[in-house]
């Protein structure tokens, strides 16, 4: 039974066979197979046929992409045609990168920057602890401590309920720690954006330009839409959307109309009058707010800059300081800093923002930074440089499209489309009540992994039939899920067929109802780019230096998520895989039937990409690096004169644009560190990064400020906003569970040493074997408690047995969780595979989860979790909360 820690080894051919086929798998009934599922015709619903095909109910989990994700989706969405793919973000920094992808104006693919920690001089750090936490945390807490001990300019702040070691006596004066109450970042960030403007600390320069070409004369590395016109008319079909060129009577098509092509409108205060930004040439007004004749009309109208000064300016200072809890000096003491180094400082952020509020807790944060006007700065903050692409029309092999390429249709599982696009939505309007749909809906979210279990539990938008777990644990990681659909997941009739992926058992995979063996990462391969703050090119290689430990097929490859998808793809006969499955630059067929076969090729890619490719290795860097042990295995993959270029780069652990090229080039130099670039190709100014975002930061977000709630019929704000925690309705989460019987907030906060796979490692459970709760000292003394005492830490969505740390580190009225600990599987619990019984340590799960006390949302109806309404974010900071002593 799944859940049960029994299990029966089975032949790989036998595992492929039940999984394609179905049949009656467990004398539990009949289950369908992949095959049967890959149905790309019927519709899922014929009422509703915008869910898409069958084949959407076969969805696949994933974590992150670690090089291998490319694979995974060739399978699934190109080749087998599910849509349903979705990773772990919703549940980790979702939030963060949901408010930074509405500054950047793309909340699909979330672009995000972060500090040039080398050249700031003075950095905020909100909801991440540099050393900690955040991306890439090695990398900062390394670059942290170069600065605070070489840059005599450089000090920083860390803004957070819980003192962590990124703050120490250690840095002296170059730190400081101010503790704020849980989810309300954007309270602070508000009344700093206040005071800003108050002020006029902002950088007027950067904020008036009203386009690209214009702000790179003036100076700017890059632009924002401040100064753009937005229409705030209430009943007016276009209220909340920007004025358009079309409006002003430049013609387009219906199809461009108010699309990319339609320029948008500033006000030129020389000419008096509105004009397209495109064809702007000098400063825009930046606090336009007034009324225009527009075309038959006249149009009550406010710049992006107005409406962020609206909503700073809805509550006071003192208002906003007894929100966050944090004194109102202390509050302007930050703004003044934070704007007296020019474009050389900058606010970070990362998964702290996972609260009630998170989606516009980020979105303020990160508009510090915009006010500024510091991205592709050097010292303010960079997006990364990209990497050199392996997937894709490369020039050596195509690893993109294929002859009978599935081009997946229909609705998310996840359902971050617009509900209004939805026959329920036209139903329920014809029946006079568009609104509250049956749940809600994420519209401005990229895929959600929240949502992803408990839809289909409740069988809304639509149940899925088939499961795939590759390297992923929503159960640890979901804030309040388990308690969710733990019932549910043992039930062969709510999710017939459940597949893991995995090295390890963990708390997911134990209801599967089969285990693949994976790779670890010293056994795999993978090409991988940089997090956001590496401003130049690069990609990482990884090739297996270690023998994989999984048991090896007939022709001697390990068992794998590549080589269970190969053989997946073989016996339903799937497009691009197999014999002829790739084809290289000439259009020649190539083999994709050995995970080298993918890996290598997109390897070459890499190496050719540039005017040239990267040198050959020599005989030497084949020895003195280990890749003599797979060279075989490069030679029989690729073509003479590829071999020894990808093998260069597997030698050097990657390919790698010159470090120093960061700063000032007109254009990335052709070949990454390998070609110089000449002197002439250096027109930008120095501090200027060389991968620029050259988009517009948006002030105000169209496609937020338009969108309304599902549930309450209400729009969201475009602008950056300070909003209690809310549930889906909106109803505040005190007045649901109000402080007199809740009187702590419960958060989370990542350990110096331990994840959440890493207790499995003796040594380190040597040095660190819990996870007390802690506590304020002030706190404690009110209940009657001391460092050591048993208590139970409830919430309304659960209990858990836990010790009690007395801390000063920790904001008053909080209580503070190490994430890492807590584990039921893992090797906590005992495993029988056939005959034997799997190691176990009860140490493994020692502690406490703090993902196993989430809320469920009891404005709402089935199974779910409390998540952000905007971005369907995980909530695990700020939980209602108290302890009872045990």
């Amino acid at each position: 039974p799944r859940g049960s820690g029994q299990w029966q080894p089975i032949a790989f051919d036998q595992l492929i066979k039940e999984i394609t086929e179905g049949g009656n798998l467990f004398g539990e009934g009949e289950v369908q197979g992949l095959r049967a599922l890959r149905d790309l015709q019927t519709p899922i619903d014929p009422q509703q046929p915008e869910f898409g095909p069958k084949v959407n109910q076969v969805g696949l989990m994933a974590s992150t992409d670690e090089g291998r994700l490319a694979f995974v989706d060739r399978f699934i969405k190109q080749s087998y045609g599910s849509l349903n793919t979705v990773g772990h973000g919703a549940y980790c920094g979702g939030a963060y990168r949901s408010g930074s992808g509405a500054m950047f104006g793309d909340m699909k693919k979330m672009p995000h920057a972060k500090p040039d920690l080398e050249n700031v001089e003075f950095c905020i750090f909100i909801g991440t602890a540099p050393g900690n936490a955040g991306n890439p945390f090695k990398r900062q807490g390394t670059l942290i401590a170069k600065a605070r001990s070489g840059n005599s300019k450089f000090s920083y702040v860390v803004v957070d309920p819980v003192l962590t070691n990124a703050d120490s006596l250690a840095a002296g004066d170059r730190s400081r720690w101010v503790p704020i109450k849980p989810g309300t970042d954007s309270a602070l960030a508000m009344a700093m954006i206040r005071w800003i403007i108050e002020q006029e600390r902002y950088d007027r320069n950067y904020l008036v330009q009203p386009n690209l070409k214009v702000a790179e004369a003036a100076g700017e590395a890059s632009w924002s839409n401040a100064a753009q016109l937005v229409i705030v008319q209430p009943g007016h079909a276009r209220d909340g959307r920007y004025l358009r060129g079309s409006d002003l009577g430049m013609v387009f098509s219906e199809e461009e109309r108010y699309k990319d092509k339609d320029p948008f409108v500033v006000f030129d205060p020389l000419a008096k009058k509105p004009v397209v930004h495109t064809e702007a040439k000098g400063e825009a007004e930046l606090f336009f707010d007034g009324e225009l004749p527009v075309g038959q009309e006249t149009l009550k109208l406010k710049s992006a800059m107005t409406l962020l000064r609206d909503e700073a300016f809805k509550h006071s200072l003192a208002e906003y300081s007894a929100a966050c809890g944090i004194p109102l000096e202390v509050i302007e003491g930050l703004a003044r800093e934070f704007t007296s180094h020019g474009k050389r400082a900058a606010v970070n952020a990362h998964g702290g923002m996972m609260s009630g509020s998170g989606f516009y807790n980020a979105y303020a944060v990160v508009m510090l930074n915009t006010l500024i006007g510091n991205l592709n700065r050097q010292g303010g903050t960079l997006v990364s440089g990209g990497s050199f692409k392996d997937v894709g029309e490369g020039p050596r092999y195509n690893l993109e499209s294929f002859a009978g390429e599935v081009k997946p249709s229909g609705m998310p599982l996840g359902r971050n489309v617009p509900y209004e696009k939805t026959s329920e939505f036209k139903r329920k309007k014809a029946d006079g009540k568009a609104y509250p749909a049956q749940a809600p809906w994420y519209p401005n979210a990229p895929a959600l992994a929240t949502e992803w279990l408990t839809s289909a539990i409740n069988g809304y938008p639509y149940p899925l039939k088939a499961l795939i777990l590759w390297s992923c644990n929503p159960l640890y990681g979901v804030t309040g899920l388990r308690a969710q659909i733990e019932k549910d997941l043992v039930d062969p009739k709510k999710l017939p067929l459940i597949v893991a992926v995995d090295p390890f058992i963990n708390e997911t995979s134990a209801f599967a109802d089969y285990i693949v063996p994976d790779s670890l990462m010293y056994e795999s391969w993978g090409w991988a780019g940089a997090w956001g703050g590496v401003a130049v090119k690069m990609s990482t290689a990884r090739w297996p230096v270690l023998e994989p430990k999984a048991q090896k097929l007939p022709d001697g490859q390990a068992i794998g998520m590549e080589t269970f998808f190969l053989a997946l793809a073989k016996a339903m006969q799937l497009p691009g895989f197999g014999p002829t499955g790739l084809t290289d630059s000439a259009g020649q067929p190539c083999p994709l039937e050995r995970p080298e076969d993918w890996y290598l090729r997109g390897g070459a890619n890499i190496a050719w990409q540039g005017k040239t490719p990267v040198p050959e290795a020599s005989d030497e860097d084949i020895l003195l690096s280990g890749v003599s042990r797979i060279r075989s295995q490069l030679e029989k993959t690729l073509k003479p004169e590829e071999w020894r270029k990808v093998a260069f780069m597997l030698a050097r652990g990657g390919r790698y644009q010159n470090y120093k090229e960061m700063f000032g080039l007109k254009l990335p130099p052709p070949a990454g560190a390998i070609v110089p670039v000449a002197q002439e190709e250096t027109p930008y100014p120095a501090d200027w990064s060389t991968h620029r975002f050259t988009k517009p930061m948006m002030l105000y977000n169209e496609n937020v400020g338009t969108t309304k709630s599902s549930v309450t019929g209400k729009r969201f704000s475009g602008s950056p906003t300070w909003q209690e925690p809310a549930f889906a309705d909106g109803t505040k989460v005190r007045t649901k569970y109000p402080a007199a019987q809740w009187p702590l907030q419960l958060i989370s906060y990542k350990s110096p040493l331990q994840n959440s796979y890493s207790i499995g490692a003796r040594r380190l459970r040597g040095i660190h074997p819990d996870n007390p709760v802690a506590l304020h000292p002030d706190d404690a003394a009110h209940l009657g408690l001391h460092s050591g005492d048993q208590v139970y830490l409830e919430t309304p969505g659960g209990r858990a047995k836990a010790t009690v740390m007395l801390r000063h580190g920790v904001q008053r009225g909080v209580v503070a969780v190490e994430h890492g600990f807590g584990h039921r599987e893992h090797g906590a619990r005992a495993h029988r595979i056939g005959d034997k019984m799997q190691p176990h340590e009860a140490a493994i799960g020692a502690g406490i989860n703090l993902n196993d006390l989430g809320l469920s949302d009891l404005t709402r109806n089935g199974r779910n979790v409390f998540l952000d309404p905007v971005a369907g974010t995980a909530v695990r900071q700020g939980l209602p909360a108290r302890l009872v002593r045990a």
